[in-house]
């Protein structure tokens, strides 16, 4: 059975108008006679969407009752024994009522897709797993149900639903989205126009990748290598060498003139790896490129033009930045260079070819080490001056030995000098090798003349065949040694970066690495202060530097009080106490200093987001504030305004109901407001630590019964069982009655209708504990704290129920008492509130306000 196809409308926020066009495509494919059936769609009592329902077959829906509330989900088995063509299942990212097959929405609609049926699905850029908190930093709400990204990403077809910010609020304002009680409160939030552009932003982007994804995919099946200008990609090749920082710079101002173009830097490394490059240098500038907001990359391949260009047209590139050849005039004359044959063979890509002051240098050498120890080289020097004149003696005492058989020892001779001193040791025996077979063993002897033809070619090849032996056993012996290296440097950067990686703050695990690495004393990170970044000298007075990390004995004051200095750059430097370094050391211990210049700055980073955190809190407080009181604020204000107007009106007469009715709305209404504006003072002042508060005794036989008074008579009446012998509190009497009118009104409005809360009261271990016990839906345990959260109210669905502060006002106001209220779950369903408070003891008098 072939798979059913997934076709997802993607949006940017709620009204958009995603299930109106998945409704569009449903009866446009039931006009062309497509078996087509609604599974699950939510109009969210949007006249204009569900009048687009219209005709279409609707799978009714299965009900589903959780702690004491009937709710209904997608009817997966119905829709599966009814088999159609296409099923419409909107809210991707549902999350299902517990109990049900599956836990999300999105695994419905896979079982849909294995059993053959196309599924046509909403889901907005919120609700996927990437960029969830990204959103949440954004407008301030977290979105508790997300789809995983491989899952929409594996839809057949996703069709972005767009609207500009201004058009969205017009249809706000209009009520087509949500009901008017609710529009201020959203215009004011989530649906500010800055929101709503980010969000745009993210969709956009989101849905670029996904189709630049595909359009590789594409590339990749049908075998396409040229570049499809697409998307500008601007790709910088890297040496290792100094010019990188300045090739990388210029590619990003090449990237910045495209909007939305992408910065790549490669560097082509040898296959063996013992490639020249710097280590350091190249850590820097992926630090660099990062910064700039570009990727680095990292590939193999023993030909730089065409590993560069192969990696070029992998990515789609357009455009690829050189820097001009450092090599001289006469090898750019002996070889056409990397950057002349990469142009050639770029076809399509533009390449441009930077000049940069090392240009035309020369490649210098980075101090490459002997391939052989001093010691040996010596021994080489040893055997070839008293080896072949031994050698000689012992071959004059063996007369009967050919030319030919001289030669070949001689070279064996040879070939065991190079082996034990390397290159210049064998030369040395390889000349001297070929005087004292001319002079002893070529005809004419004991002179340098040689008569005869074949023993001239004889000589000549002895000499050439030497002197090769002994260059390719130099450049082997060289190699080992390299590879030996690379290995040591590489498993010593790869310890570090595990370090690193394991510790909680990088900078200290990675100097601490690098201290036991190389046996140091102490290990310093040393920046220059302001007054000193003028001066040229790095060795300048102790007071011209500070410390900012060190590990290890007493760090070094200034670069010159420590035995090895390594600048990071213009402001740090790496400073190593107990042991100078190695010129071989050296390259290793800068790539490390490059990387604790990093570290330094997530640190930094990571401070300042701290110190920014409480601002952005206040800020969100003050923002969230703001949409209350243009709302909640306004409503009763509006209510009592209106009553008294009609009082006051003299074109209509009211008799005496209808004015009792209005003196009490207007009475309650200002009752309301009288309430609201308390709480927001008293958060206030919990938040700026000036709430006044005067503990004495109360006992909660006096302080219940005034609460449930201000609260007003529910529908039902509200059960207290609290015992006669209860001890009294130690709480400030106008503080704990408005704790228990919060607490009592949110389980009011919370409990099933008939079903009122139930108030009751125990002491245990010097604690009053009072329990308000509600039978309604209950919050999951994993939501508990966030009704505790000013401003929030858990599904944020009713903006006629207050500010959402209630609980969070509660909270702070039971913690300045020196109780708690923490939630528990009900038996059989519900939330209960456990407020504690300290039992006050005989003789406890009126303590002065805190």
């Amino acid at each position: 059975m072939a798979r059913g196809e997934l076709r997802i409308y993607l949006g940017a926020a709620p009204g958009v108008g995603k299930t109106y066009a998945m409704l569009e495509e449903a009866r446009r494919r039931a006009a062309r006679g497509t078996d087509v059936v609604i599974g699950l769609v939510e109009t969210h009592g949007r006249r204009h969407t569900a009048a687009m329902v219209g005709d279409l077959e609707v799978v009714p829906r299965r009900s589903v009752s959780h702690r004491g509330v009937t709710l209904t989900e997608l009817d997966l088995d119905a829709v599966l024994a009814r088999r159609p063509e296409v099923a419409l299942v909107d809210e991707l990212a549902h999350t299902n009522v517990p109990g049900s097959r599956n836990a999300k929405r999105w695994q419905d609609v896979q079982e849909l897709l294995d059993a053959g049926i196309c599924v046509l699905s909403t889901v907005n850029i919120q609700h996927l797993e990437s960029v969830n908190d990204v959103v949440a930093r954004i407008t301030g709400a977290s979105q508790r149900e997300t789809v995983p990204d491989q899952v929409v990403r594996a839809a057949g077809q996703i069709e972005l639903v767009d609207m500009t910010p201004e058009a969205l609020r017009r249809r706000m304002a209009h009520g087509n989205i949500y009901r008017p009680d609710r529009v201020d409160a959203a215009l004011g939030n989530y649906f500010r126009v800055g929101n709503l552009t980010a969000l745009r932003e993210l969709a956009l982007r989101w849905l670029a990748d996904e189709v630049d994804d595909q359009l590789g995919a594409y590339r990749a099946q049908q075998g396409i290598s040229e570049t499809w200008e697409a998307r500008e990609r601007v790709v910088v090749a890297l040496t290792g060498g100094p010019e990188g920082e300045t090739l990388i710079r210029r590619a990003a101002r090449i990237a910045a003139r495209s909007k939305g173009a992408d910065l790549l830097a490669v560097h082509v490394a040898r296959r063996d790896g013992l490639a020249g490059a710097d280590p350091a240098q190249l850590a820097r500038q992926r630090v660099l490129t990062e910064s700039l907001g570009g990727t680095y990359h990292e590939v193999l391949g023993p030909d730089v033009p065409t590993a560069l260009l192969d990696f070029a047209r992998g990515v789609n590139a357009t455009q690829l930045v050189l820097g001009a050849s450092r090599r001289g005039r006469f090898a750019q004359l002996l070889s056409r260079g990397v950057g002349v044959t990469t142009t050639a063979r770029s076809g399509p890509i533009d390449v441009h070819l930077v000049t940069h002051p090392q240009a035309e240098r020369g490649r210098r050498a980075a101090g490459m080490p002997a391939a052989l120890s001093r010691r040996r080289r010596l021994l080489g020097f040893g055997l070839a001056v008293l080896g072949m004149p031994l050698l000689t003696l012992l071959l004059r005492a063996l007369p009967d030995l050919t030319l030919t058989n001289d030669i070949l020892l001689f070279l064996a001779a040879v070939v065991g000098v190079a082996l034990v001193g390397g290159l210049w040791p064998a030369l040395v025996a390889a000349l001297g090798g070929s005087l004292l077979l001319n002079w002893f063993f070529t005809p004419p002897y004991r002179t340098l003349t040689i008569a005869e033809a074949d023993n001239l070619l004889a000589l000549g090849v002895f000499v050439g065949v030497a002197v090769a032996v002994s260059w390719v056993v130099d450049v082997a012996a060289r190699r080992t040694r390299e590879a030996a290296r690379a290995s040591a440097d590489a498993q010593t950067l790869a310890t570090v970066a595990g370090s690193v990686l394991r510790g909680q703050r990088p900078l200290p695990a990675l100097l601490d690495r690098l201290r036991e690495t190389f046996a140091l004393r102490a290990v310093s990170v040393l920046e220059s202060v302001a007054d000193a970044r003028q001066r040229p000298d790095r060795d300048r007075e102790p007071d011209a530097w500070r410390v900012v990390a060190s590990v290890g004995e007493q760090p070094a004051g200034s670069p010159g009080a420590g035995e090895s200095a390594v600048p990071v750059d213009d402001r740090l430097t790496v400073v190593l106490s107990g042991r100078r370094l190695e010129a071989a050391d050296r390259r290793i211990v800068e790539a490390f200093a490059a990387q604790a210049a990093v570290a330094l700055r997530q640190e930094r980073l990571a401070e300042e987001a701290a110190t920014a955190r409480p601002l952005a809190e206040a800020d969100r407080m003050r923002t969230a504030l703001l949409a209350a009181v243009s709302h909640d604020l306004r409503t009763p204000l509006a209510s009592a305004k209106a009553a008294v107007s009609s009082l006051r009106s003299p074109d209509v007469e009211f008799d005496d109901a209808d004015r009792a009715e209005l003196l009490a709305t207007a009475d309650e209404s200002l009752d309301r407001l009288g309430r609201l504006v308390a709480n927001l003072l008293d958060m206030s002042r919990l938040q700026a630590g000036a709430l006044g508060v005067t503990r004495r005794a109360v006992g909660l036989e006096d302080v219940v019964p005034r609460a449930l008074d201000e609260i007003g008579p529910p529908a039902a009446p509200i059960a207290t069982a609290i015992p006669a012998d209860l001890p009294a509190v130690l709480a400030d009497p106008g503080l704990l009655e408005r704790v228990l009118v919060n607490v009592v009104a949110n389980a009011l409005r919370y409990s099933p209708p008939g079903q009122p809360p139930t108030i009751t009261a125990s002491a245990h271990a010097g604690q009053v504990q009072l329990r308000v016990i509600d039978t309604g839906p209950g919050i999951p345990e994993d939501q508990w704290e966030h009704v505790f959260l000013p401003f929030q109210r858990l599904g944020d669905r009713d903006n006629r129920s207050g500010v959402g502060l209630g609980l969070a006002l509660s909270r702070g106001l039971a913690e300045a008492m020196g109780g708690s209220i923490t939630p528990e779950t009900t038996p059989g369903g519900g939330l209960t509130m456990v407020l504690r408070l300290p039992a006050a003891v005989p003789g406890d008098a009126e303590e002065p306000p805190e």
